[in-house]
């Protein structure tokens, strides 16, 4: 396993999108980067950039007029990728589902790898739902490995195999005495 492949599996980059919600869900998953919950300290960050995500967090449901601004982010994150839809909205179209210009949940448009219910969804599903997103990414990863594909994007140090640096021993470098005190300047 490559150096870029341990840190995308224990630091996923996630972006945010919201379809058309009540901001109910904004809210709550805004709530899991609050020092509460703290989402960061397991190295997962919200970026504004789709070419820096791994994960599509999505909530609201899809209408004609956002339903492409769906696709443009979602074909601009580079693989492998999961999708996230959170909330009834996200999943299934919630209230609005028979809504005139509702299309339904983000499924209609894109392909989700987790759903996460609730309305609104607490921040503890939401995490376990990332957390669920990341094994679909590692079995994403495998498959694209198996079938020989590597992302185009990294140079080849990244992908290659981590090197062992050796440390530095007391027979190399003596230790640098430590004290208290400073010492008189005359």
């Amino acid at each position: 396993m490559g150096l870029f492949d341990k840190a995308a599996q224990k630091s996923p980059w996630i972006i945010h999108f919201d379809c058309n919600s009540c901001n109910g869900c904004d809210i709550e998953i805004l709530a899991c980067l609050t020092p509460l919950y703290d989402v960061e300290r397991f190295g997962i960050i919200n970026v504004g950039n789709p070419k820096h995500a791994d994960i599509l967090i999505v909530s609201g449901a899809v209408n004609q007029k956002n339903q492409r601004v769906l696709k443009n982010i979602y074909n601009e994150i580079p693989e492998p990728k999961a999708v996230i839809a959170i909330g009834a909205c996200g999943c299934t179209g919630g209230i609005f589902r028979e809504c005139y210009n509702v299309m339904g949940g983000i499924d209609t448009v894109i392909p989700v790898d987790v759903y996460v219910p609730g309305c609104s969804p607490k921040p503890e599903a939401i995490i376990d739902g990332v957390v669920k997103a990341l094994g679909k990414l590692e079995e994403k990863r495998k498959k694209m490995k198996e079938k020989g594909e590597e992302n185009p994007f990294l140079p080849e140090e990244f992908t290659s195999e981590l090197v062992e640096i050796p440390s530095i021993t007391s027979e190399t470098k003596e230790p640098v005495p430590v004290s208290d005190k400073p010492e008189d300047s005359k």
